[in-house]
């Protein structure tokens, strides 16, 4: 693919670097917080019972060697806008390519899917506008959100993660309150529902394989600190500090909840609704109903609003190389790439108008996409860390201490999830999965060629 219209690196045609440390650690916990915790945790637990907390320690595992395998390459690589940079710059122009286009797709229909659920939760409080009607609201403020300077992005996204994580941080206080000492005159729930009801592993070791799947798609987003590069102060520092805080966080946030819920609950009881719904009503908290409603929105309007900025600045860095028309290098005077923010508004309309009109396997199919990209993203990530260092070459700053043991587990664990996801998928979903790969690889041939 031709570089010609790769732009010089003048002040002017730079992002700002408006991103502080807070902003960088908060943007990584927002895309990886989200409704797949609050909402989509029931759908682990039955798979492994009680022993999905190994699939969660396993998974975490895995993204801190995938994030320090970022960071590491960030850091020597200060050019970097966003990780579509750092896989080019290793792995080659095809690679940079293909992650930036199929990493853009997959935020496009995980936008359409937050705005659909969205729309799905404000139905709640008003119950008689139209599903398209809340979703073109909740878009155009994400878009607007979106608009401002970055920083204005990163501040608003920091108090979406926050209040997250203040209702996880009361959930796990109280949750742990019920386990080791009861409420009310209540005994305390203690330990005993992780080895009763056909034990801490009932259905095996398979149990544990088929929730991975599901756990590592609830993990996407955490390499969104790599789509900061460009507009982070300090990035050489503020990166790695990201990196490491970012999986001890997730480590509390994720296992510490699945924890409190498998103790507090049979692991065969827990039902479509949200776990957390169900242990916040038992503790008696009033009107759980709609306080976890709101909870819920705010997730996936962050969620949606980080897809946003994704989106954008995927698209910004792909003009940048020649592999998207120079139009949508264009920034506005604060510095936001303002063209292709409202490229990527225009597809999220589209994105909503299937999401609430399409059958509701027709927007499942589609939803496959995004988990093979991650998993994509992950992998490339992984074999550009293993590519990057040469011989007798002087690292600066921070490096994995690990290599190449780390990426190279990384890597093996990927990619037998990856053969998980070919066996346990709908093939409708691969097939349509397959088709995109297919499409970016002639769009790039044919590219190449001019």
């Amino acid at each position: 693919m031709s570089n010609k219209n790769h732009h010089s690196s003048d002040q002017k045609d730079e992002l700002a670097r408006g991103l502080k440390s807070r902003h960088v650690t908060m943007i990584a916990l927002g895309g990886a917080i989200g409704a797949g915790i609050f909402q989509g945790s029931s759908s682990s637990i039955e798979l492994a019972g009680p022993g999905v907390i190994i699939s969660y320690l396993l998974a975490g595992i895995i993204l801190y060697f995938v994030m320090q395998a970022m960071a590491e390459m960030a850091v020597q690589q200060p050019k970097a806008k966003t990780l579509r940079d750092l896989i080019e710059t290793i792995l080659g122009p095809f690679a940079g390519f293909f992650a930036g286009w199929i990493y853009f797709i997959s935020w496009m229909l995980v936008m359409a899917a937050e705005m659909a659920a969205a729309a799905g939760f404000l139905k709640y409080w008003f119950p008689d506008v139209p599903m398209w009607l809340l979703s073109l609201g909740v878009s155009i403020l994400i878009t607007v959100i979106n608009l401002f300077a970055v920083g204005i992005f990163g501040e608003t996204e920091y108090w979406l993660a926050a209040l997250k994580i203040t209702v996880l941080t009361l959930f796990i206080i109280l949750g742990g309150v019920l386990i080791f000492t009861g409420i009310g005159g209540g005994s305390a729930a203690g330990f005993s529902n992780l080895t009763e009801h056909g034990g801490f592993l009932p259905f095996g070791i398979s149990g544990i394989a088929a929730s991975m799947l599901v756990v590592m798609f609830s993990f996407g987003g955490t390499e969104m600190i790599g789509m900061t590069l460009g507009e982070t102060e300090n990035p050489e520092k503020v990166i790695p500090r990201a990196a490491r805080s970012v999986i001890v966080r997730i480590l509390i946030f994720y296992v510490l909840p699945i924890l409190i819920i498998v103790s507090l609950m049979p692991w065969n009881m827990v039902g479509a609704e949200s776990p957390f719904v169900s242990v916040f009503d038992r503790i008696g908290i009033p009107y759980v109903g709609g306080f976890m409603n709101f909870v819920l929105l705010t997730a996936v309007i962050s969620a949606a609003n980080t897809g946003m900025y994704a989106a954008s600045r995927l698209l910004y860095t792909q003009a940048l190389s020649g592999n998207a028309p120079s139009f949508f290098s264009k920034l506005s005077a604060k510095k936001v790439p303002v063209r292709a923010l409202l490229a990527s508004t225009s597809f999220l309309y589209i994105g909503v108008i299937i999401a609430v009109f399409a059958e509701e396997k027709t927007f499942g199919y589609l939803m496959v996409v995004p988990g093979y990209a991650i998993l994509s993203i992950w992998i490339l990530l992984t074999v550009a860390h293993l590519k990057s260092r040469k011989k007798g070459e002087e690292l600066r700053g921070f490096y994995v201490k690990s290599y190449p043991y780390s990426s190279w587990f990384s890597l093996v664990a990927l990619l037998a999830i990856l053969a998980g996801i070919l066996i346990t998928s709908p093939p409708a979903g691969t097939i349509i999965a397959f088709g995109v790969a297919v499409l970016l690889v002639i769009l790039y041939a044919g590219g190449a060629k001019k």
